[in-house]
């Protein structure tokens, strides 16, 4: 796989990691750059992982990890999405910000990255490495996910609650469209 192939398919694979961090930057008001990274490192880490568990599932048998792949992601965004809407719609306009709690956000990270486990399933099939398509999708979504969050910052005081609407709204049309897809076959 070439160098551009491997650039190409990393940054394809942060972009709803992108989009959800940003609404999650925008819901927390004013994230601090600390808060930034941990979510960056949480999403690249997951995001990391994803096709590294797809390609040995792909080798071991990808026709089990085929039937409940798409359930998994599907219900993983669906709760994530509906949370996160909920939240937006449930709260003051004078109340704190809502703090991302770490198992929030891998709930989030997983949700997100079962594409990248599927195309990890699919890479078991041809002669790459694997761990650098893994290690680079991984850097790709931490700076994705981080710039994401910054740029939520940038516009939460007066779009937080409708970014983090549509980013719920995003969750739950990336759940279902993975669902249909694969339904659809």
């Amino acid at each position: 796989m070439s160098p551009f192939a491997i650039a190409a398919l990393a940054f394809s694979m942060s972009v709803d990691a992108f989009v959800v961090s940003v609404g999650r930057g925008a819901a927390l008001g004013r994230p601090r750059y600390s808060e930034a990274l941990r979510t960056g490192a949480v999403f690249g880490i997951v995001e990391a992982a994803t096709p590294i568990i797809g390609w040995t599932a792909g080798i071991a048998a990808s026709s089990l990890l085929e039937a409940v792949d798409h359930w998994i992601a599907f219900g993983l965004l669906g709760a994530v999405g509906l949370h996160m809407l909920w939240a937006a719609l449930h709260r003051s306009a004078d109340a704190e910000p809502p703090k991302a709690s770490l198992p929030v956000l891998i709930a989030t990270a997983i949700g997100t990255s079962l594409d990248a486990m599927a195309v990890g399933v699919s890479l078991a099939f041809f002669d790459v490495n694997i761990l650098v398509i893994a290690l680079a999708i991984g850097l790709a979504t931490f700076i994705m996910s981080s710039g994401g969050m910054l740029m939520g910052r940038l516009i939460s005081e007066r779009w937080g609650r409708i970014a983090e609407v549509l980013a719920g709204v995003t969750l739950i049309g990336i759940g279902v469209s993975i669902l249909v897809h694969h339904l659809r076959g």
